[in-house]
């Protein structure tokens, strides 16, 4: 999406079932856990590059010696960082003992990470914090195996500060900001516990049921523990995604099915998803189980997830986005008066180029159509050379913007700042007929718009179309997500700006202290999580109405050129992904009453001037 937000992390799991010994006569290499992991890993990098980390457990160490470990990094290329100081230490062991890899037992006893148990996370930073100390895994140590644990998800929590109260702590500055600090206390509470009542035996799924039913949130959580037990675990709304794959030699589990298939080569049907509110536990000995922790609610499986974040790679994922692209085509068509042959396509940025051939593929169906009826009115009455001439005729295709490196710049006045946004992307000259094309680009979704203003609309401008249609493959962003994605301050939204523009337009701007009274009554209510009241805003107006305010908005004060705005509608998408119901940033429908406490506390923080999140 043009305007980067921060979001959805990943998570990479593998459990070894064979011996170290097994992995290097049938798989030529004892590191065969650390190199899929490793692959894991980076076919999910899209998910986060804020950071990384890795945990692994050791079986069957003896007394005395380290058996879980961990690192993390928050370098540019942070898992290359990552697997390279892990290289660095097998190259350091080979230094002294060259023939090494061959002696699966040696490296086991010598090299920190090569466990059976190994657990790595991608982080985008919700938080907006960067430090290393952010990157899951998150640990616990402890003399006692059974109550060391390492805990790392995609995920974020509404109701950390009651967690933390629950368990009976008093957070830390670092603790505040992190929703995995607040999980991991309360995990690790039962955990003692649990071992506590039956020492050497613990049973993870009570465990589990105790302490995931306080979580209020979207949540795709892996853990591993110190005595070889480990776990997945999905909350009881499928908001987050989770797949999983097993045979005899590995269970793997992680946030995308097509990162699975690519790094262990297996197909759709083989890879499974992990089904709202249960977990896979695997235990110490290598069996493991299925089971319902959570009673599972309405499916509200995130959207963003197939319009966005997950790569189009996964077969279904781009059948999806093909079909939000083709259903904005009659919109579109309206918006250029079918006038393809003064049209030209194309798309920003490259995220959204399957949605951009479901937009050809609806634009080539018309165009085939028309071809078919002109031909059919010739009767007879037609020569080869026209015959040609309407059979080629093709949509307008064109590579219009390209994304240059990222711009820094050590300048702070807003105006130089401003001008230099404007050549993050650059332009293909002489693509464009002066004053008598139209352009029409795709995006994945439209957030805050500030890149549009500030970049691509001034860019597209300097082509001198006769009008610039914007089109969006997701509906208007209206409310805050606080389920993995960072998105939580209203102002933000280009949708809601122009909500609280058309109001105060049209003298109707009494509502916003109207709505701001009632949220201050039911915080005192203690019901903020009730009623999500800030729908009274977008009721007031249409969608087409908020579209065309947007427009206004993206379009430099300075620009003639007319700016249309087109958004896919909540309809479409849920015929495009029949299966990905959630929504809520769309049309405010939160899954948990947690998410009605977020979007009021947003709008109660506009109201207040407090430039903060809502959660």
């Amino acid at each position: 999406m043009s305007d980067a937000i921060q979001h959805e992390c990943g998570l990479a799991f593998i459990r070894l079932l064979k011996p170290f010994s097994y992995y290097l006569q049938k798989r030529g290499t004892a590191l065969w856990g650390l190199n899929k992991l490793y692959l894991l890993m980076e076919k999910q990098h899209n998910r986060g590059q804020d950071g990384a980390g890795i945990a692994a457990v050791k079986l069957n160490t003896e007394p005395g010696y380290p058996f879980l470990h961990r690192l993390r990094s928050n370098a540019n290329q942070s898992i290359a960082d990552i697997f390279s100081t892990v290289g660095k230490e097998i190259q350091e062991l080979e230094k002294y003992q060259p023939d090494i890899k061959k002696h699966p037992g040696l490296m086991k006893g010598n090299l920190p990470f090569m466990g059976e148990l190994l657990l790595g996370h991608l982080r985008y930073g919700t938080q907006g914090k960067n430090n290393v100390e952010f990157c899951h895994p998150f640990i616990k140590r402890d003399t006692i195996p059974a109550r060391n644990l390492a805990l790392a998800g995609n995920f974020n929590l509404v109701n950390k500060d009651e967690l933390f109260a629950l368990a009976n702590i008093e957070p830390g500055e670092f603790q505040k900001q992190s929703d995995l600090a607040a999980m991991m206390e309360v995990v690790h509470h039962f955990q003692v516990k649990g071992d506590e009542e039956n020492p050497g035996n613990l049973c993870l799924s009570a465990v589990l049921k105790k302490s995931f039913k306080l979580f209020d949130g979207g949540y795709h959580v892996g853990g591993i523990l110190g005595n070889g037990d480990s776990f997945l675990i999905r909350d009881p709304h499928g908001i987050r995604p989770s797949y999983y794959y097993i045979d005899d030699e590995v269970i793997v589990g992680a946030s995308e099915r097509s990162a699975i298939r690519t790094c262990f080569n297996v197909g759709e049907n083989e890879v499974m998803e992990l089904m709202p509110g249960n977990a896979l536990i695997i235990k110490a000995d290598g069996s493991y189980k299925v089971e319902q922790i959570l009673d599972p609610q309405p499916r509200r499986a995130c959207s963003f997830e197939r319009i966005y974040f997950s790569r189009g790679s996964d077969e279904k994922i781009y059948r999806e986005r093909i079909a939000l692209g083709h259903h904005l085509s009659g919109a579109v068509l309206k918006s250029i008066n079918n006038d393809l042959k003064h049209t030209i396509f194309s798309f920003i940025p490259n995220t959204a180029e399957v949605a951009f051939y479901g937009l050809l593929k609806g634009m080539e169906d018309y165009l085939n159509k028309i071809k078919i009826q002109k031909i059919m009115a010739w009767d007879k009455n037609f020569d080869e050379e026209k015959l040609a001439e309407m059979v080629n005729r093709r949509i307008r295709v064109e590579k219009i913007a390209i994304k240059d490196v990222k711009m820094r710049t050590f300048i702070t006045e807003d105006s130089s700042r401003n001008e230099m946004v404007q050549h993050v992307y650059d332009i293909t000259y002489g693509t464009v007929e002066k004053n008598v094309d139209t352009i029409v680009v795709i995006d994945d979704s439209i957030v805050r718009g500030t890149t549009l203003k500030e970049s691509i609309v001034r860019m597209l401008a300097r082509l001198q179309p006769k009008k610039i249609t914007i089109v969006s493959s997701a509906p208007q962003i209206r409310y805050p997500d606080c389920y993995g994605i960072d998105m939580s301050k209203m102002y933000d939204f280009i949708a809601f700006r122009a909500a609280i523009t058309l109001l105060r337009e049209s003298g109707r701007e009494s509502l916003l202290d109207e709505l701001y009274a009632r949220c201050k009554e039911l915080q005192r209510n203690n019901n903020l999580h009730s009623e999500n009241l800030v729908k009274h805003i977008y009721k007031t107006f249409t969608p087409e109405e908020i579209s065309k305010k947007i427009a206004e908005l993206i379009t430099p004060p300075d620009l003639k050129i007319p700016v249309e705005v087109i958004y896919q509608t909540i309809e479409d998408l849920h015929d495009s992904c029949p299966t990905n119901t959630g929504d809520w940033y769309f049309t405010g429908n939160y899954p948990t009453p947690g998410g009605n406490r977020v979007v009021n506390k947003a709008f109660m923080n506009f109201m207040e001037g407090k430039d903060v999140r809502g959660y």
